[in-house]
């Protein structure tokens, strides 16, 4: 009899075993595929495209889409404008990825309308504006007056450098945004972005003072902007005669002391291309700790999209931003190529967050989101400005995530 009933549960558990093996099986088999994904994404991405060209057109052709206004018409951005880059760079990617002629037709008219931008020296974001239009232009296409906009921007980038600080001052004090805030040099994370220009205009020109500007501000912010948890601050104030620093703040992010999603991508992508472009060990060690800062950051929700700051409190709801979490996204894939211990947590990180940034939660619909293919992204918070809504460089971002990612075999 116990015999008997020992058969009865032996065969009951592999039965049950066999059945939960099949239904493992089945999920798994309804999982999209990357290529299914990166498929779907970018069809959409085309529709959208298509459908924000036409809008455009009807308003002042080859000006920009940044965001949407409040009352859903589309936010333009001025061919000076930090942002102008990144539409044109969208456009790129989609030529890129889908090799259609459309797109580089499009791309080339969108990128030459910003020819103006590479001659800006009142700000930081020439590298912005320049790198991801023009520079992304030259690797695809290589064409020559491409080539010679990227050197001409890092001229211009490089006449903000401040030798006494060993950095590139962002802001001049003079500009609406910081008036009456008693800064003097302020420079910001978001300055890491740019060094790439300089980095790319060294090797088309063989000019090394591109490089070696670059890497002294890299080497600065991480000497000043950096706290001892590896987060970083929005703004390091420096004194334009001593070079000595005076304060650090944070405008953009919750507090002084709270760690902005947006900072904290901003310089793990930076730190990732500064050691991509040079091979310094201390960029390669500085992106390893940004990153295992944000990977382990217990704020960040399982979904791994950050709330616009991870220390943010409030009694209301307090956004997500689909952009950091896409240049995150973007950036790990890129670290995951020098980092063969953390290979696999890199890469695992990242594709959740494409995963989800690929879900009906931050991706439009057809047609909708004013032809903008991500939702739910914060600009500037405090000013109520384009808070939680579509912005251009969470789409680029986005975009070259999907990229990189597809190139991993």
């Amino acid at each position: 009899m116990v015999s008997k009933i020992k058969l009865i549960v032996t065969f009951l558990l592999i039965t049950t075993l066999s059945s939960c093996k099949k239904e493992d099986i089945k999920k798994e088999n309804n999982v999209e595929t990357k290529q299914e994904l990166i498929k779907r994404v970018f069809n959409l991405a085309e529709n959208q495209y298509r459908f924000l060209i036409k809008k455009i057109d009807t308003i002042s052709p080859l000006l920009q889409p940044r965001s949407l206004n409040k009352d859903g018409t589309l936010r333009m951005a001025y061919k000076q404008d930090w942002t102008s880059g990144f539409f044109p760079g969208s456009l790129w990617y989609l030529f890129e990825h889908t090799q259609d002629k459309k797109w580089k037709t499009e791309a080339e008219k969108f990128t030459e309308a910003l020819d103006s931008a590479q001659f800006v020296k009142w700000n930081h974001d020439v590298g912005f504006m320049i790198q991801n239009s023009f520079g992304q232009g030259y690797r695809l296409t290589g064409n020559e007056t491409y080539k010679q906009a990227v050197i001409d921007a890092a001229k211009s980038l490089s006449t903000r450098y401040r030798p006494i600080a060993k950095v590139i001052q962002s802001w001049d004090t003079d500009a609406p945004w910081i008036q009456g805030k008693g800064l003097d040099m302020p420079i910001i994370i978001d300055n890491m972005m740019n060094l790439n220009l300089l980095y790319q205009a060294s090797k088309h020109s063989a000019d090394t003072t591109f490089l070696n500007i670059a890497n002294s501000h890299a080497i600065t912010t991480i000497k000043n902007q950096y706290r001892k948890d590896y987060s970083c601050y929005h703004i390091i104030d420096y004194d334009h005669i001593t070079g000595k620093v005076r304060k650090k703040v944070n405008f953009q992010g919750f507090a002084d002391e709270s760690s902005w999603a947006h900072g904290q991508a901003w310089g793990l992508y930076g730190y990732t291309e500064a050691y991509k472009e040079t091979g310094k060990k201390e960029f390669l060690e500085q992106a390893k700790h940004i990153a295992s800062f944000i990977m382990t950051n217990k704020k960040i929700p399982n979904d791994n999209i950050p709330y616009w700051d991870y220390d943010a409190e409030s009694k209301e709801v307090i956004p997500r931003d689909a952009s950091a979490a896409a240049i995150v996204a973007s950036a790990l894939i890129d670290l995951q190529k020098f980092d063969p211990v953390n290979k696999k947590q890199y890469l695992e990180y990242s594709e959740i967050i494409i995963r989800n940034l690929s879900s009906g939660k931050y991706l439009a619909k057809e047609g909708e989101n004013g032809g903008f293919i991500l939702k739910h992204s914060v600009g500037n918070f405090h000013e109520n400005n384009e808070n939680d809504a579509p912005l251009n460089y969470a789409d680029y971002y986005f975009l070259e995530a999907l990229i990189k990612w597809d190139a991993i075999k």
